[in-house]
């Protein structure tokens, strides 16, 4: 899951739903959030802390910072090849802003960081020029254990045994993996960059002019051996037209032979000169890269052989076949004209239920991936109060869903007491087949500065069992972990946040990612380098359930992909659920005191009464209350 560069909007109002029978040609959208959103809290500690890279200030509740591990040579500020590098000549155009004038570049601490993948006891963290590999076989002694030099950005990175996935979009990276770019030819004068598209939100960055072809360029998805940790081994990988701002992993439960990659990405095409077969032609070309994403089989015996296999036109339209069937305007209420839908930004799959959300810059969409060759779109849903549909969070069974709205690209100040609280936000849905219900609205509550880029971002699930608990990067506004079990009234319960990188001028950095992972949360922060972080108990998470979260031990993991947790029927489990029901007080303290003392006692009688009684009175209780004692009750009679 990566950032976008910019898409800016301004206004109010709420969510549409479509299911499968309901998908239109141009989603629709009432006026008015009447979900809950969560409070601003003004007064909150994380609110004036003091700027500044290594001795920012710092405030934590129910999260500690094990260690942090600075950017390598390379990526940290002041090595980078570019840093070191003669300026191009000529010198590249600098990009427009929406007042036609050249864009002010923010400042940078070297590469940027971005996402993360894990591997057994190794953390893949992806950044613009290439990638590190850490092992954290003991978290506290996070060490480095490779770095590769590969420019290319965004770097999202998937693995899946012995193959690691990296994105790749930039129009400079090379087959080659070298530094130098991709020069342009002498005496090359660059065209004038296509006129900005009529109705476009307000704000945003203007088309780019296209690069003159080379031999030289690599836009896709590199693909890289890891089976030496110490010495990845560079693949063929794959070419697209529009190159790889993320991409997914697809299994399929009835083929071991492959895998499949899900590319996504908006960037300009490229020409067919450089890429066979690409074409940037609108509607009425059949071959147009618009409208779609890309399908890369990987045959895992031979991945030098991964190729693309199919361009689904997921945004067609059911009725007339029409390839840009989905058309949405008005983000943020500015009344802009609709445009069509082109491309996503992230799908997250889960193949144990056959689906994957696609966060579609403009919608989120369902889609039916029982057959990962060919997906197929069974809903879209929009909503006015998002700028940019971002990523999407699966909870555990997939009956809800999170989708975030990533407003201003990462790189503005989207978390001011003067935004609304539901911009730049998580939206959060039930699901019922195909059919999605918007239920809230959540956003990091403490009030940031105008230095601080700061908007939803990257995260996953925290497996305490009986709850739904996200962790998120909200980049200098830091990592919030909310409990979404209702999904009607989402409340944080812990966070950590630094102060800005300078108390003085804004410079462009934050927590890209957070991720749990075999008992710690790993962040990585786009210019401070790798984060290593421990939930704490407090009021919100008991010791039990942080317990009960550690038994769950993984092998792989990777953003846009869900797999479903099945939570062992121990004791440290059924704790978890005890401490849930005291908090739900349908349990007293005194109740379950007496049952953590049969449990450590083995006292078999105490407990299957106690699992009879619970089972009985799980028929009065609540919808999430009755599953825990339902659940405790399992546990208890065994």
């Amino acid at each position: 899951m990566t950032r976008r560069t910019m898409w800016n909007t301004a206004a109010l109002a709420l969510a549409f739903l479509a299911g499968t029978a309901a998908v239109s040609a141009q989603v629709a959208m009432p006026a008015k959030p009447t979900v809950y959103n969560n409070p601003q809290l003004p007064n909150d500690p994380r609110v004036g802390l003091k700027g500044g890279v290594t001795d920012a200030g710092v405030a934590a509740q129910g999260m500690e910072l094990v260690l942090n591990l600075p950017k390598p040579p390379g990526f940290a500020a002041g090595t980078t090849p570019q840093e070191k590098a003669p300026a191009p000549v000529p010198a590249a155009p600098a990009p427009l802003g929406p007042d036609g004038k050249p864009r002010v570049r923010a400042l940078q601490l070297g590469s940027t960081n971005s996402d993360l993948a894990f591997k057994d006891h190794y953390v893949v963290v992806g950044n613009y020029n290439g990638f590190n590999i850490y092992d954290i076989a003991d978290p506290t002694k996070t060490t480095l254990k490779s770095s590769v030099m590969c420019p290319g950005s965004q770097g999202d990175p998937t693995v899946y045994g012995n193959l690691l996935f990296i994105s790749v979009e930039s129009t400079s990276a090379r087959v080659d993996c070298g530094t130098q770019g991709i020069p342009l030819p002498a005496g090359y004068v660059p065209p004038a960059p296509p006129a900005r598209p009529a109705g476009a939100p307000g704000g945003g960055r203007s088309p780019r002019a296209p690069e003159p072809p080379s031999k030289d360029r690599f836009r896709g998805v590199r693909i890289f051996d890891i089976s030496d940790i110490a010495n990845p081994k560079q693949l063929p990988g794959v070419q697209t037209c529009r190159g790889s701002h993320t991409n997914t992993l697809v299994t399929d439960p009835n083929d071991k032979d492959n895998v499949y990659i899900y590319v996504a990405g908006y960037a300009p095409i490229r020409s067919s000169e450089e890429l066979a077969g690409c074409s940037s032609g609108g509607v009425d070309d059949p071959n147009t890269a618009l409208y779609t994403i890309v399908v890369i089989q990987v045959p895992l015996a031979h991945p030098d052989t991964a190729k693309v296999i199919e361009s689904p036109r997921i945004f067609s339209d059911p009725n007339t076949g029409a390839m840009n069937g989905l058309a949405v305007g008005n983000l943020h209420g500015e009344g802009a004209a609709a445009q069509p839908v082109s491309g996503c930004h992230d799908i997250t799959s889960f193949p144990e239920i056959g689906l994957a959300a696609g966060a579609c810059t403009r919608v989120g969409i369902l889609l039916d991936i029982k057959n990962p060759a060919h997906p197929k779109r069974v809903a879209a849903i929009s909503d006015p109060n998002f700028s940019f549909w971002h990523s999407a969070l699966w909870n555990n069974d997939g009956s809800k869903l999170i989708f975030d709205d990533e407003w201003g690209g990462g790189t503005q100040p989207r978390c001011r007491a003067t935004d609304p609280m539901t911009w730049g936000a998580d939206s959060i849905f039930t699901r019922k087949g195909s059919e999605l219900t918007l239920g809230s609205y959540y956003k990091m509550p403490a009030p940031q500065t105008e230095l601080e880029n700061c908007t939803a971002h990257n995260g996953n699930l925290v497996p305490i069992p009986g709850r739904d608990i996200e962790v998120k990067s909200w980049y200098q506004g830091g990592i919030s972990i909310m409990d979404f079990t209702d999904a009607t009234h989402p409340f944080e319960i812990a966070y950590f946040d630094r102060g800005p990188l300078d108390s003085e001028k804004f410079i462009d950095g934050g927590t890209w990612s957070a991720y749990w992972y075999n008992g710690y949360v790993y962040g990585a922060e786009i210019a401070r380098g790798l984060d290593v972080y421990k939930i704490t108990p407090t009021k919100f998470v008991t010791a039990n359930e942080i317990a009960a979260a550690e038994q769950v031990h993984m092998t792989l993991y990777n953003a846009q992909l869900a797999t479903k947790i099945i939570y062992p029927k121990t004791f440290i489990t059924a704790k978890a659920y005890v401490d849930q029901l005291v908090r739900d007080n349908a349990l007293t303290q005194d109740k379950a005191t007496t049952l953590f003392a049969a449990m450590d006692k083995k006292n078999t009688k105490v407990l299957k009464t106690y699992a009879a009684t619970l089972k009985k009175d799980s028929a009065k209780a609540s919808p999430n209350t009755a599953a825990r004692m339902t659940a405790l009750a399992e546990i208890l009679a065994q």
